[in-house]
């Protein structure tokens, strides 16, 4: 039985579960500590994390389960522990609090805030005593405990300058206002859009090992879509180079799981070799679907290779029972980061066996040394140290080494040492998993999953994006609106501070739920062809505008007007690790305006108008707005193909469109048997009439429309 047992244990996050028995008397955020802290005049000592967090593990280690450190907090503070994948609102608030004071961001976040909600001082990871340039938790407790007891005044225009700094780094830079009438002023010359933006983050490229900056390195995959675009649709050949050159530096390093597929979170070094070992579903998602696209761009069939090894990765140690996908896999195990992915020579020894060449490739291939490369432990991270024929190369003996009937007997060595590898691996301790299924992050999966199951022939890929989807829709969408996670298949939120706002069993999510969400159902619609899922797009988007959208500041808010009152309504204009939530938003907007319904475009148009000065000024963190802005400055190039859906014809001509790079793309499949198609799609249906006996497709580009073609052949050279 655990010695202490908190307030946490009541709650369904893993994250808030983990902290459940530690001797700090946590509290969720809600009502009861908020009140606690009024009612006292205590400050809140308010920690946010989440389950696959590293150095959360080591904070909760060395802070939050030592009984005396544990004590000081709970005579100073009201403490609230919050999982940030939960409340991604109160994230986004208190996040700019260290950014505000010249630190960067990251969790653990730990911020100090009123009892009214307004912080006044914040850090990230402390340690338990001075170290690492940084003074002790129980020193900074000490410190902020006195300045709020002592120089509450200080305390108080410290709160109130942060919180309204707080505001306006929530306003984006506005273009003006335009006349009733007047035309879009979202209107630049879509290469420049792109050539400015591309320059700019030429500028911070690492052409030497890929990727944006140097150390760490995060895959910044906008950053990188923005990049494809202006190589491949407009040939620049720098920034065409620059994205190969991160695709492939990326599969080489040891972010990337040679053994099960997957990539971990980020890269430690430069190089991208040793990286923080968690695995989230949103990095897999959008690199998913960047890797198609880079298929489809490039035709490397490595891109193809990675994004297949990725899905069997997600298919495999992601998905829950009933077809949702689980949010993270930790760093952790066994108390160390990355002890589970690591191998030494003598690792390998016993998985491989006396199989002397399986032996010798899989060192060679994947670097495995006696010294290794891991933070001294003796132990290697593995990554492609060796192409197969280099490392058969080096095995070449002479007599005929070099042969072709070598090299085979190489790569198949490799192969029977990868798979004892994963067999052996398979019986380590495995790192813990959050098992949320995140609308959001689903979404942005569910997209990936249905547009690269077209790009490379992988229908399951498209059933399993269905499924989940439909997980989805019938346990989280209420009215159009989507609630945030499930949780052991329920639907699972922080309590609400207002019961029953939003109605029935789901409390409503916030934008990025939403607008991911609605993307997807897009998604699908184009990849099955069925039009259900456009009426289900237009009905987050409804809810999503009734909820999120505000006229006055021509924008879409994170939270909806009927959440929780906190100190800030934040927008969330930036790129994090995922798409900006507004730029989501906007892209549904547009997506539906260019094939269901025109009303939509005009929040997409003014939410687009608002962001553009910021997005030219800053695009590493706006990139999918740039891409957004992109799509409404150059229009979408639509295909519509006319025919029986379920025809052979009718998917060859389909089949062009989803292999092609065509990022601004829309795929529409009109059965003339089926009237209802149509009806879902009319902005783009009407007037494209059917050949007897024969699919026709229709490649149209704003409102301008090809002739009818038939032939996959005509298609092709149309769209190219």
């Amino acid at each position: 039985m655990a010695a202490h047992t908190n307030r946490l244990a009541s709650e369904s996050s893993p994250y808030l579960l983990q902290h459940a028995h530690n001797p700090v008397e946590w509290y969720p955020w809600g009502a009861e500590a908020l009140d606690l802290a009024r009612r006292e005049d205590r400050p809140i000592l308010l920690s946010i994390g989440y389950a696959a967090c590293h150095w959360c593990h080591v904070m909760e280690r060395e802070s939050f389960e030592d009984e005396a450190i544990a004590r000081h907090m709970n005579e100073l503070f009201v403490n609230i522990k919050v999982d940030r994948e939960e409340r991604p609102d109160l994230d986004h608030i208190y996040q700019l609090v260290v950014q505000l004071m010249g630190r960067s961001g990251g969790w653990p976040l730990t911020v100090f805030l009123t009892p009214d909600q307004r912080p006044f001082f914040a850090g990230t990871y402390f340690p338990p005593k001075d170290k690492f340039g940084m003074p002790g938790f129980p020193k900074v407790l000490d410190a902020v405990a006195d300045a709020y007891r002592n120089r509450r005044a200080e305390v108080e225009l410290q709160a109130q300058e942060i919180t309204q700094a707080i505001e306006r780094t929530q306003r984006p830079q506005r273009a003006p206002e335009r006349a009733a009438g007047a035309a879009c002023a979202v209107e630049p010359a879509s290469s420049d859009l792109l050539r400015r933006a591309s320059r700019q983050l030429l500028a911070r490229f690492d052409n030497r090992h890929g990727g944006i900056g140097s150390r760490p390195k995060f895959p910044n995959t906008m950053s990188l879509d923005v990049l494809l675009r202006r190589g491949a649709l407009e040939g620049d050949r720098v920034a065409a180079d620059s994205v190969e050159l991160a695709l492939d530096r990326m599969r080489d390093g040891g972010i990337w799981d040679h053994l099960r597929g997957g990539f971990h979170r980020y890269s430690t070094d430069e190089r991208w070799l040793v990286p923080h070992f968690e695995k989230m579903l949103y990095d897999n998602a959008l690199l998913l679907r960047l890797y198609a696209d880079g298929f489809r761009a490039f035709k490397k069939p490595i891109y193809a290779e990675t994004a297949r090894e990725l899905v069997g990765y997600l298919f495999a140690e992601m998905r829950d029972p009933e077809g949702g996908f689980y949010a993270s896999q930790d760093a952790d195990s066994e108390g160390s980061e990355g002890k589970f992915f690591v191998w030494t020579l003598e690792q390998l020894r016993a998985a491989v066996g006396e199989d002397q060449l399986a032996y010798d490739m899989a060192r060679l291939v994947f670097g495995i040394t006696e010294e290794g490369n891991f933070e001294h432990t003796g132990a290697t991270v593995l990554s492609q140290h060796r192409t197969i024929e280099q490392a058969a190369a080096v095995l070449d003996s002479g007599a005929g080494g070099g042969s072709a009937a070598h090299l085979e007997r190489c790569r198949a060595a490799l192969a029977r040492a990868r798979a004892r590898m994963l067999a052996a691996r398979e019986e380590r301790p495995r790192p813990a998993r959050d098992d949320k299924v995140l609308a959001s992050w689903n979404g942005l999966l569910i997209g990936a999953l249905a547009d690269a199951g077209r790009a490379l022939d992988e229908p399951a890929w498209v059933d399993a994006a269905a499924r989940a989807f439909a997980v989805l829709e019938r346990k989280l969408m209420r009215g159009g609106r989507v609630g945030r996670y499930l949780k052991d298949g329920a639907p699972a939120f922080a309590r609400a501070e207002r019961p029953g706002a939003g109605g029935g069993d789901v409390r409503p999510g916030f934008l990025d739920d939403q607008a991911y969400l609605g993307n997807a159902a897009l998604d699908l619609y184009e990849a099955t062809s069925e039009p259900r899922y456009i009426g289900v797009a237009r009905a987050i988007a409804d809810a999503m505008i009734a909820h999120h959208w505000d006229e006055a500041a021509r924008g879409f808010f994170f939270t909806p007007d009927d959440g929780d009152a906190l100190i800030a309504r934040t927008q969330d204009i930036y790129d994090q690790a995922v798409p900006s939530a507004v730029s989501m938003a906007a892209l549904l907007c547009l997506r539906l305006s260019e094939i269901a319904d025109e009303r939509y475009l005009a929040p997409a148009e003014k939410q687009l108008e608002a962001l553009a000065p910021t997005a030219l000024e800053n695009p590493f963190g706006l990139g999918q707005t740039v891409c957004v802005l992109d799509r409404l400055a150059r229009g979408s190039v639509t295909v519509v193909v006319v025919g029986e859906a379920s025809s052979a014809a009718t998917s060859d001509l389909a089949r062009e469109a989803f292999n092609a790079y065509l990022p601004d793309r829309a795929v529409v499949v009109v059965d003339p048997a089926r009237p209802e198609s149509a009806a879902a799609a009319k902005v783009v249906a009407d007037g494209k009439p059917a050949r007897p006996g024969a699919a026709v497709a229709y490649v149209c580009r704003g409102r301008a429309c090809s002739a009818p073609v038939t032939e996959p052949a005509e298609l092709r050279a149309l769209l190219g």
